[in-house]
């Protein structure tokens, strides 16, 4: 007989509580059929997945190296947004710093790419990576194991490939079919969601069973070479005679996203990257006075848009002009602006204004839904003010975490949380695993906040913590209405939200 609340039998039911998340990962990602012999070292499991491939140290030689066929592993201190081509040709990625939200582990986990990260004991040099007296140059073989941390010298047997966007079924027919029943127990209660960047990520996502985007990070888009000059002009003189070249480029990037999640909502998160990001390789002397000790929380987020508004207004309007595209097409876009980093009301009613005006003149239709971020502990505590003024909120739970506990996301992981969660002084990875009785009573207050402010606000989760099941649980009894994670960890969202609606109906 089938449960009158969820339209599913007692054995689907069942099949959907006992399906395991060790089981469902190893069908996203390809492992290790050997074990490994001797391990050079090991760092942080940032994104699961095994892969060989030779050593390729920073983006040039791994462009390089690609070219010429070969299966590579990007060797880095850390990566930045520049390196993101670079990484796209990777087949796994290793650098000696960044934590579990750090850019690197950020972007393979988004990706599906294996990632092993803040290995303290790799020396990253010009052509090579040392360990100790062991050099390891440019071209040697490597493997690297993301569910364990482990790098070994040579190439080791792969077992299994892991779902592959646009070559079939992305997930095996069994679990597919469980994962369907799973959706059935959350309709209309929960909704799980996708970080994604542009239209590839967008279409994994969407094979994997996300119900639209929660996180487009359009910094991303920007940070390309033949753009990113022209944004380093615009922030560092205030104006641009290309920018129409910039709106341009951005609204077709925006519109082949809104044509992969045609019908679904897309979140577009205005430019949040630090500034070091956006000003790597400008010259020096003009970007001196933008210099920051700490750009994590320097001039970045709605503060960039609100210092150069060229910035946002052509980022609206590209927005704008992929949305009047896709309906001239005959398509389905269903776009939301947020906007990051917020900490004042006064901030978000500028951002807000300014993002109404820019649309208004682009003739466009309707206003989108307008969100914030709340990522600061100022802005959980104020979270009601910002209620009246905006459609949704969404947690950023990568940068809360960072500022609730005053963890570098680059520089902790190793260094100072492995060994606190070792010696029991942490139970867990609080970039892992959202931490309730701080982050999470933040959250809870902020909520309570908005909801009184604003009954109808929709809110949600948008940091990596949207893909970890004890986060969802958390997630689901705080009263959210959706999570965004990166799009391989949308399976394991969808079974962890079914199986604790599951356990709490009995």
């Amino acid at each position: 007989m089938a449960n009158s609340e969820t339209g599913l039998s007692a054995q689907q039911r069942q099949a959907v509580a006992e399906l395991g998340f060790d089981e469902l990962t190893a069908a996203l990602h390809p492992t290790f059929a050997d074990d490994a012999d001797a391990v050079l070292t090991t760092g942080l499991a940032a994104s699961p997945g095994a892969a060989s491939g030779v050593v390729a140290v920073g983006s040039q030689a791994a462009l390089d190296l690609a070219s010429a066929g070969h299966t590579v592993i990007l060797v880095a201190t850390e990566t930045t947004p520049a390196d993101v081509a670079a990484m796209g040709l990777s087949a796994g990625i290793l650098t000696s710093r960044g934590g579990r939200a750090s850019h690197a582990a950020v972007v393979a986990r988004g990706w599906g790419i294996p990632a092993v990260c803040d290995a303290r004991e790799v020396t990253v040099e010009a052509d090579s990576f040392s360990i100790g007296d062991r050099r390891v140059t440019n071209g040697t073989a490597i493997s690297i194991d993301g569910a364990t941390g482990e790098v070994t010298l040579g190439g080791r047997e792969v077992a299994g490939t892991g779902p592959s966007p646009g070559s079939g079924p992305m997930l095996p027919a069994e679990i597919a079919e469980v994962l369907d029943w799973a959706d059935r127990v959350t309709a209309g209660r929960f909704a799980v969601l996708a970080n994604a960047d542009a239209a590839a990520d967008a279409a994994a996502a969407r094979s994997l069973g996300a119900r639209g985007i929660g996180l487009c990070r359009t910094e991303h888009m920007f940070l390309e070479p033949d753009r990113l000059e022209i944004v380093q002009h615009v922030i560092l003189t205030g104006h641009d005679e290309h920018l129409d070249d910039l709106e341009s480029a951005q609204r077709n990037d925006v519109c082949e996203l809104l044509e992969a999640m045609d019908g679904l909502p897309v979140t577009i998160r205005l430019l949040d990257a630090p500034m070091h990001e956006f000003l790597a390789g400008a010259d020096p002397e003009v970007a001196a006075e933008w210099h920051e000790h700490n750009p994590m929380l320097g001039v970045r987020g709605v503060r960039l848009g609100l210092l150069r508004p060229d910035l946002y207004g052509a980022q609206v309007r590209a927005i704008a002009g992929a949305v009047a595209e896709r309906r001239a097409a005959g398509g389905d876009p269903n776009v939301e602006i947020m906007v990051p980093l917020v900490s004042a009301a006064s901030e978000l009613g500028a951002a807000v204004s300014a993002i109404r005006a820019a649309w208004a003149g682009e003739q466009s239709g309707p206003v989108p839904r307008i969100g914030t971020m709340i990522e600061t502990p100022r802005a959980c505590l104020v979270a009601g003010q910002f209620a009246p003024g905006v459609d949704f909120v969404s947690f950023g739970t990568n940068d809360l975490t960072q500022m609730v506990f005053g963890f570098s996301r680059d520089d902790t992981a190793a260094r100072v949380i492995a060994p606190y969660v070792a010696d029991g002084l942490l139970e867990v990875d609080p970039f892992a695993s959202l931490d309730p009785d701080g982050v999470g009573e933040l959250m809870s207050g902020a909520l309570t906040r908005c909801r009184a402010a604003n009954p109808h606000l929709r809110a949600g989760m948008c940091g990596e913590h949207g893909g970890d099941p004890a986060s969802i649980a958390f997630a689901l009894d705080a009263g959210l209405d959706y999570v965004s994670c990166s799009p391989y960890r949308v399976p394991i969202a969808r079974l962890a939200a079914a199986q604790m609606l599951l356990a709490a109906s009995g």
